[in-house]
């Protein structure tokens, strides 16, 4: 459980569009690299289902890595009916499961999962199928779980600046079922609180108990 506060000082908007270019020499630099990393770890690269496999292979790492450059249609606030004044009863939205990939920085292994995503609004609410755009803009990406539930949060707080938000992202990490301790079977489980979530334990468990019924074990 993560309770690290939004960082006001933050301006980076992943709304924007901020494309990532990679000259054709570069690309060609790069396919050499891993043409070389590749056949020197034992891949036979001089067959007709291999030789373009270093080049096949940097574009798929380029386009799971895309969160990076945002999402135009990420964001897309309206205004609510209900500003959460003394006659005002504000009840949760809840969305999930998110489907999400990750690149992990560690081991540049996938690891993947679902995202459930709750918040109390106050003046905004967000487009549904925005929460979905949000989730991969950070998922998609080198980095953590615990990193991709923090900028989900934080991204929320500071687009809706709603009463509260929740996240709660459970995923399988490849870097320990291919390698290491070679556990097939392990999730890891992360959530993350923000406003009223943190300081309200009765509005904790009405998300996880909604969230719970829909999760796969």
């Amino acid at each position: 459980m993560s309770t690290l506060a939004f960082d006001p000082e933050e301006t980076t908007h992943w709304e924007q569009v901020r494309p990532r270019h990679i000259s054709p020499e570069q690309w060609k630099k790069f396919e050499s690299y891993a043409a070389e990393i590749l056949e020197a770890f034992g891949m036979n690269l001089d067959t007709p289902g291999t030789r373009a496999t270093p080049s096949r292979y940097l574009h798929a790492l380029f386009e799971s890595t895309a969160g990076y450059e945002g999402d135009p249609k990420l964001l897309t606030a309206f205004p609510t009916e209900c500003h959460g004044g003394p006659d005002c009863t504000i009840s949760q939205v809840i969305e999930g499961p998110i489907e999400f990939y990750s690149l992990c920085e560690h081991h540049v292994l996938p690891f993947h999962g679902h995202a459930y995503i709750g918040y109390i609004a106050h003046e905004e609410i967000i487009g549904i199928s925005k929460l979905s755009r949000l989730v991969r803009v950070f998922a998609r990406r080198f980095t953590v779980q615990e990193r991709v539930g923090v900028e989900i949060a934080d991204e929320l707080v500071r687009v809706l600046e709603p009463h509260g938000v929740a996240v709660h992202l459970n995923a399988t990490h490849l870097c320990t079922q291919m390698r290491g301790v070679r556990e097939g079977h392990s999730r890891t489980w992360t959530s993350f609180w923000r406003g009223n979530y943190e300081s309200d334990p009765q509005l904790r468990t009405e998300f996880l108990a909604a969230v719970n019924p829909r999760i796969e074990h």
